[in-house]
């Protein structure tokens, strides 16, 4: 029986958020950031809507985040996104003091594990491969549509 605290459990939360995306053709990433066992933010990405190509769904739910926490630094929280996160956004993580990053599909050509783990801070755990499948399969259908296109 699936916990209602275990990776998997936020990260379909974190799926649930892609799907919204992929709905509104943007790229279908999604995140929540997880506080004291309890989603305190939630996002999507962003960038075709807001014309803004920093508006991933991790800098969007780190900004949500930390409004809701009152606080810059999210050391006791835990990101959950199904997309490797890319430079900009391990960056944010590591300015906002993350605890830990979940993730779901590796992003080869954009991730930030291509820099090892020199992009986030010291003190954060990272866990991938959550729901790989899952969240992959999203990115796909979004990609094989555009290229049919």
């Amino acid at each position: 029986m699936l916990s209602i605290h275990s990776d998997e459990h936020f990260m379909k939360e974190a799926l649930k958020e892609a799907e919204t995306a992929l709905e509104l053709n943007e790229v279908p990433v999604g995140a929540v950031v997880v506080y004291k066992k309890q989603i305190i933010a939630r996002a999507h990405n962003q960038v075709e809507m807001l014309k803004d190509a920093t508006a991933h769904a991790e800098m969007l739910a780190i900004t949500s985040a930390a409004n809701t926490i009152g606080s810059k630094y999210l050391e006791d929280c835990t990101l959950y996104v199904t997309l490797e996160p890319c430079v900009m956004c391990a960056g944010a993580s590591n300015w906002s003091q993350i605890l830990k990053i979940v993730f779901g599909a590796s992003d080869a050509q954009r991730g930030f594990h291509r820099f090892e783990n020199e992009l986030i801070h010291p003190k954060c755990q990272v866990t991938s491969g959550v729901m790989e499948f899952e969240c992959a399969d999203l990115l796909n259908k979004f990609f094989g549509k555009l290229r049919k296109a």
